[in-house]
């Protein structure tokens, strides 16, 4: 069954209007897909168990959403990389996803980068909800 299995390819999106090539044209930033063991890694990174109110040594089981989705995205950034010390240094941030907040610093921009990505990885919910669903 594995060799009928059809490989996704990586796919080239705009990212930011406000990072261009030396024409002025806006740069394409390329996005691979991130695989289940990676997205559970991730997620198991951004959970923790938080006291139940009013329920001693009772917890539950609490995921840090915008934290979520920005280490998953940045994770499937292959260009630029994320991960170069220089790029990092250049913004003043150690982290992948901090980067990638401060080269996508417009929050509409920054938004429509993650839907897009979290599209491209086969994930159906609209971001609002899962902002609203944090929210609660």
């Amino acid at each position: 069954m594995k060799k009928n299995k059809k490989v996704k390819q990586n796919m080239k999106i705009v990212a930011t209007k406000s990072l261009t090539d030396e024409k002025g044209n806006p740069l394409e930033w390329e996005i691979r897909p991130l695989t289940s063991a990676e997205d559970d890694e991730i997620r198991y990174e951004c959970t923790k168990d938080v006291p139940v109110v009013g329920k001693p040594n009772q917890y539950r089981s609490k995921t840090d959403v915008p934290k979520y989705l920005a280490m998953t995205v940045s994770s499937c950034v292959v260009y630029p990389d994320l991960n170069d010390k220089d790029l990092q240094d250049s913004y003043g941030v150690t982290k992948p996803e901090a980067l990638l907040k401060e080269m996508i610093d417009d929050p509409g921009e920054y938004q429509d980068f993650l839907a897009a990505v979290q599209k491209f990885n086969g994930f159906d919910i609209p971001i609002e909800d899962e902002v609203e669903e944090a929210k609660n």
